[in-house]
């Protein structure tokens, strides 16, 4: 199947082997705060770490953010901080804000191919998360911000990597995620994109034209639809 015969505005389940997501703002909504809790630990961190207070600790965290595609990336790139510790520390908090989205659970139990989370974040993280939301035995694999050797997206030798590792057809795969700018190198690799609208800052900024397929509101909703023969936008 080429992409030029592949019709986007009308996706065919049945056509694709792998559903790939990313996992923060995009399995669980945005406005469960966890990630706000995910950032002030990052920055707890950066103020401990460099004895300095959490007003220009939160400004580095956001810098090395915008520079390096992830605070830890920055961390690493200008003071060779080792990951570990930093991985452990801000990913140590209270899922309790999380429930599992029946709706969700139902429509991705009802996908054909595999599933698959690709994540920034760790592993051990991802699959807490994963069990709490219900998602426990539905994804296949997670594909980590360590197997992708502290890389992250959107750097295409990741998106690379990733693909070799879970032995991905890219032109047989769909990439969810809140991030625009995260599906370039998964629409240059061939994979069908889909946008999932938040509504928060860092997720707001669009790709370049062409770069993703759908644009969508509600992730649970979607998918239903794609069951259901219905593939419409939002």
């Amino acid at each position: 199947m080429t992409l030029a015969a592949f019709d986007r505005a009308g996706l065919d389940p049945s056509e694709i082997d792998a559903w790939i997501f990313d996992l923060d703002n995009t399995l669980y909504p945005a406005d469960s705060g966890l990630f706000g809790h995910v950032a002030a630990r990052m920055t707890r961190y950066i103020a401990d770490h460099f004895g300095i207070d959490d007003e220009e600790a939160g400004h580095r965290r956001r810098q090395y953010f915008l520079d390096h595609g992830t605070t830890l990336r920055g961390l690493m790139d200008e003071h060779g901080l080792d990951p570990t510790p930093f991985l452990e520390f801000v990913h140590d908090i209270d899922l309790s804000s999380l429930t599992p989205d029946e709706t969700l659970v139902a429509a991705i139990r009802g996908l054909k191919g595999r599933k698959y989370v690709f994540t920034n974040a760790d592993g051990p993280y991802a699959r807490r998360i994963i069990a709490r939301i219900g998602l426990d035995g539905l994804i296949d694999d997670v594909f980590d911000i360590r197997e992708a050797h502290y890389v992250p997206k959107p750097a295409p030798e990741t998106y690379a990597r990733m693909v070799e590792r879970l032995g991905i057809a890219p032109e047989r795969a769909v990439m969810v995620e809140d991030m625009a700018r995260n599906l370039t190198p998964a629409a240059a690799l061939g994979m069908t994109t889909v946008w999932l609208r938040t509504g928060t800052p860092w997720g707001s900024d669009p790709a370049p034209e062409g770069v993703v397929h759908h644009e969508i509101d509600d992730l649970a909703r979607w998918i239903a639809k794609l069951g259901s023969g219905l593939d419409q936008p939002g």
